[in-house]
């Protein structure tokens, strides 16, 4: 399995989370509620799992082997991705500021923005940089990289912390109805044998 093919599988887990918090903004707009207990588990999910364990890889592991083939950091791919992450993890606290303030609309407004901009986020991934990145990775760079990515997940994440993060998600999905990436068998991801 290729790297790229293993954050491909981390973003199906992640559109799964975007689909739950899409509903549970939609509660807080339409009922002036937060279903805080949810919301909290989301951005929990989105932090740790989003953020720190899959932008993790892609900021100290993809991004710089890609820099290190020719791609600009200041006027390059890797240089949009990485001011998204920071735009998402701007409205994550948005989104956190909200629930704390018991702010429904405020939740929705950042919460929509962080559905929005994360999935364009994904598909420019998906689709684009993510096969520039197979393209100028020889296969000793991308078992480099899959050692490297192993390592995130086992010395920085901990043992046990990716399953945390899937069975949180599938228990959201099963909240809120939405459909699990794939029942039962979590992702494909490095750490699993």
């Amino acid at each position: 399995m290729l790297p790229t093919e293993i954050l491909k599988s981390e973003h199906r887990v992640i559109e799964q989370v975007l689909e739950v918090l899409q509903h549970i903004a939609e509660g807080a707009a339409k009922d002036k509620l937060i279903d805080a207990a949810s919301a909290t588990q989301a951005l929990d999910f989105f932090r740790n799992f989003a953020d720190r364990c899959h932008h993790g890889k892609e900021e100290a592991q993809l991004f710089p082997m890609m820099e290190s083939k020719g791609f600009d950091r200041d006027s390059g791919p890797t240089g949009v991705m990485c001011d998204e992450h920071e735009e998402g993890r701007a409205l994550i606290k948005g989104m956190a500021d909200s629930i704390e303030a018991n702010n429904p609309d405020g939740f929705a407004e950042y919460a929509n923005e962080y559905v929005r901009m994360l999935r364009m986020h994904i598909q420019k991934e998906d689709h684009c940089l993510f096969s520039m990145a197979d393209k100028v990775f020889s296969t000793s760079d991308q078992d480099e990289l899959l050692r490297l990515f192993e390592e995130v997940e086992v010395e920085h994440m901990g043992a046990g912390t990716h399953e945390k993060y899937l069975q949180i998600a599938n228990d959201l999905a099963d909240r809120y109805g939405v459909a699990k990436v794939s029942e039962g068998t979590g992702c494909t991801c490095s750490h699993q044998h």
